[in-house]
């Protein structure tokens, strides 16, 4: 097949398009590289890069690609920093997930499979599941569950085949550690490696549940042949923040905690529906993969730390004003 992935630089993508390539499948990337890097992109992908704004070059490469499938990965998912950066997070992961839609839909493209978020259930009550109300509590959840309604609008009147994918807390190498705001076991993994304390916002109690990349790769497969509309995949283990964050002492770390922010007390998923129709099993060790985590940021080059354009500086984290 012919397969389209957006956001191929990223850790999902660039995994996937990996896994979908020894498979012998024919895959097209898209990134503009905000997030990502371009030597996380195996050479076998041909390669685009440009911003999905831009209408024009997005047209041209699924006219002259003709994709059978489509992968709509490409997102900025910095929960906590949403609120402070409303337009950028709207137009990224909103508008351009529209411009990728819009595509699809005028090629005649088998199926879009759309990365959405587990954030789009807010503050509901864990273990999550597909058939809780959403209900986010940011913009970054309120745009990732505009899209899931746009899909289904776009298979009602066109019929655009989806199937919408809710990964969360995702681990693994080509993780983008140099980003300040998100992915907390990069963020500690690159603090770690700076000789700098490990932060917590808060008092550590939340839950969150960590999942390695490896395992989401042959469900994520599945989905272009499987009649899953929405479906969690990610670990069933979960960890209070301050148990993870003891897992970096064995590294040298130190930890400190530094002001609450707004956010989800208890967030991690059920998934049961992943495991009966794509056959989804986790094995995720967690400690192991910091591990593993560490042993490759060793080897990367010192990136410079990524500092957004804040959009609304009232009532900023002190932690990232700095």
């Amino acid at each position: 097949m012919k397969i389209l992935i957006t956001g191929v630089a990223g850790l999902i993508g660039s995994h996937l398009s990996r896994y979908l390539l020894e498979k012998g499948h024919a895959i097209v990337g898209i990134d503009n590289l905000s997030g990502g890097y371009k030597e996380y992109i195996d050479k076998r992908v041909e390669f685009h890069k440009f911003d999905l704004n831009n209408i024009e070059i997005l047209e041209k490469v699924f006219a002259n690609t003709k994709p059978d499938f489509v992968y709509h990965l490409a997102a900025y998912a910095a929960e906590g920093l949403s609120p402070f950066i409303r337009n950028f997070n709207y137009n990224n992961n909103l508008i351009c997930s529209v411009n990728v839609i819009n595509e699809c839909i005028k090629h005649d493209v088998k199926k879009i499979i759309f990365t959405s978020s587990m954030a789009v259930y807010g503050a509901g009550k864990a273990p999550f599941k597909e058939s809780d109300l959403p209900s986010p509590t940011d913009p970054y959840g309120i745009s990732k569950l505009a899209v899931e309604m746009d899909l289904r609008q776009a298979f009602e009147q066109f019929g655009l085949k989806y199937s919408i994918v809710r990964p969360h807390n995702v681990v693994g190498i080509y993780q983008n550690i140099w980003d300040k705001y998100r992915n907390v076991i990069g963020i500690w993994t690159r603090q770690t490696l700076s000789k700098k304390p490990i932060t917590i916002f808060g008092d550590g109690t939340q839950k969150r549940a960590f999942t390695d990349v490896k395992y989401i790769m042959e469900p994520m497969e599945k989905l272009m042949t499987t009649d899953c509309v929405v479906c969690n995949i990610g670990s069933d283990k979960f960890y209070t923040i301050s148990e993870v964050a003891n897992m970096f002492k064995s590294m040298g770390a130190k930890v400190i905690h530094i002001e609450k922010r707004h956010e989800v007390k208890n967030a991690y998923c059920d998934h049961g529906k992943a495991k009966k129709l794509l056959g989804f099993t986790d094995k995720t060790d967690v400690p192991t993969l910091i591990k593993n985590m560490f042993g490759w940021a060793r080897k990367e080059p010192n990136r410079k730390t990524k500092i957004m354009k804040y959009e609304i500086e009232k009532n900023m984290y002190e932690s990232w004003k700095k």
